[in-house]
């Protein structure tokens, strides 16, 4: 029996209606169109205006979208892991709802948070369990619901996030195919960089803290760019090297969609063509976890089995990687 890999089999994806335009924003703080797009890339992102509604309502949609395309019995799903920054609740899983929401009433779940690199995360997460050999169908979510925690009368943050939700299945391969080396990181010197003050078990919710604006994220931006910068390219950079890789080999470059200027400069660092890098920055801006499936959603005709991937993401707290993974199917 040869080797076992995990490989993505699937590929879903929700966004919400509302479209946030650079128009609109300009309405709301000191800004304009040209500025944002210039320093960001973005032109519009879209955000869930639904009452009620939260970062589980995204994940099911991307869920059911991935279990209506390939026709799953959610029955076989094993695990279900919602990668996140923005769960429903605190104590309360996002995962365990969302796995039974959408039928998966024979699968385990739990959420996986690491700021912008959780689906990353998550991914080496949903191929180590699927390496075991124990577990055949897992489905891991990328969701976030970041308007919930952006200030819009805060220009440094307003123009940068957006809502939405991908979601992808792994199974066993044995054809060499999926997830072939990975190289994670993080550093708890940047957690001051970029986070939220308030709500967790340090400083409790209270009328001071929202009074006081602490429930908003908050970023020093120019130390959170120029780390973005210089360790998505390093770990980029990093696992070519040590696969024996060249820019040749590599198809696409899948990287975390922070800013234009992050994403250009890492590809510019691993000398690759532009038309190999994955990017959709312009109409959802930063999804945090929801960049990387959705990207992998946007692109899924364009991808070929036997691609080479290359995934690359940075978050706070810090955390950042990169995952080398060989595409395992034709759409």
């Amino acid at each position: 029996m040869s080797e076992i890999t995990a490989a993505i089999t699937a590929v879903g994806k929700y966004l919400p209606e509302y479209i946030l335009t650079n128009a609109e924003l300009e309405t709301l703080v000191e800004t304009n169109d040209e500025w944002i797009v210039s320093r960001t890339g973005i032109k519009e992102r879209r955000i869930l205006k639904e009452k009620g509604k939260g970062t589980s309502f995204m994940a099911i949609n991307a869920a059911n979208d991935l279990i209506r395309k390939i026709n799953l019995d959610p029955k076989e799903i094993e695990l279900v892991i919602v990668a996140t920054a923005t769960p429903d609740m605190q104590a309360a899983s996002t995962a365990a709802f969302v796995a039974t929401e959408i039928g998966a009433t024979k699968a385990f779940s739990f959420d996986q948070i690491a700021a912008c690199s959780s689906f990353l995360y998550g991914m080496s997460t949903a191929s180590s369990y699927i390496e075991s050999g124990r577990y055949k169908k897992i489905l891991l979510i990328g969701a976030d619901m970041n308007s919930s925690m952006i200030d819009y009368s805060d220009r440094a943050t307003c123009i940068i996030f957006g809502d939405g939700a991908g979601a992808v299945l792994f199974e066993p391969n044995h054809e060499g195919l999926g997830l072939q080396d990975e190289y994670l990181r993080s550093d708890g010197n940047g957690r001051e960089f970029l986070k939220v003050d308030a709500g967790g078990s340090v400083l409790p919710a209270s009328k001071e803290t929202v009074k006081n604006g602490q429930h908003f994220v908050h970023q020093d931006g120019k130390t959170v760019f120029k780390m973005a910068v210089s360790k998505m390219a390093d770990v980029s950079e990093k696992i070519l090297e040590r696969n024996n890789l060249t820019v040749n080999d590599v198809d696409w470059l899948a990287p975390h969609q922070a800013n234009k200027r992050i994403i250009d400069a890492t590809a510019r660092r691993i000398k690759l063509d532009s038309n190999k890098v994955m990017m959709n920055i312009e109409k959802y801006g930063n999804t945090t976890s929801a960049t990387l499936p959705l990207l992998l959603s946007d692109y899924e005709t364009q991808l070929k089995k036997g691609d080479i991937v290359i995934f690359a993401a940075f978050g706070g707290g810090f955390t950042w990687g990169s995952i080398y993974m060989k595409w395992a199917y034709n759409n």
